[in-house]
């Protein structure tokens, strides 16, 4: 995997941009302007980090796995220490699937009823390869979701979650808590 260069990531106009950010020049990357990127960010091949005009906050800490998206029209937070697995699609915006309204990019809004609405992934929150995150979620702090999940409704700070819709199977442990403080007195 070849990642781009200070001076690529520069030039392609972030709203902001932390330190040793690492992405794949396969990366796809729309409307940057509306993008935020902390430190010790990776963002791997494939993916398709597209921002609306509430645009995409990415904390710090942060690993996107291959073929991940993340697009709409709303505001998507990953907050500091998350992981998105490979293949996760997390939706700020989606069609109206009842028929009463057309879809697609390509019909006027007029025509369309467009549910727009924020998505929040909490601290040290984890989303498990081919899960896909539904606009107006929010994920708690240290939330797990198992892989191939439909987040349809919001998590509660460390619990794990998992299946179609996702459901609450059990607590998870809080021992990255401590992990996280020492992590950041050495660095």
């Amino acid at each position: 995997m070849a990642f781009l260069t200070q001076s690529e990531l520069n030039e392609i106009g972030f709203k902001s941009l932390g330190s040793k950010v690492l992405i794949s020049d396969k990366a796809s990357i729309y409307n940057p302007a509306n993008i935020s990127v902390g430190s010790n960010v990776r963002i791997d091949d494939f993916c398709v980090i597209s921002a609306g005009v509430e645009g995409i906050n990415i904390g710090s800490n942060i690993h996107i796995a291959v073929f991940t998206s993340i697009i709409g029209a709303g505001k998507v937070t990953l907050s500091d220490f998350c992981n998105i697995s490979s293949r996760v699609s997390i939706y700020s915006s989606n069609d109206d699937y009842s028929g009463q309204s057309m879809t697609n990019p390509t019909i006027p809004n007029e025509y369309k009823n467009v549910r727009v609405a924020p998505v929040y992934v909490g601290r040290h929150s984890i989303i498990g390869s081919g899960s896909v995150i539904l606009p107006g979620v929010t994920l708690g702090d240290g939330v797990a979701i198992g892989a191939l999940s439909l987040v349809n409704k919001n998590c509660e700070d460390f619990k794990v979650y998992s299946g179609v819709p996702a459901k609450y199977l059990k607590e998870r442990k809080k021992n990255l808590l401590k992990l996280e403080r020492t992590f950041l007195s050495k660095s």
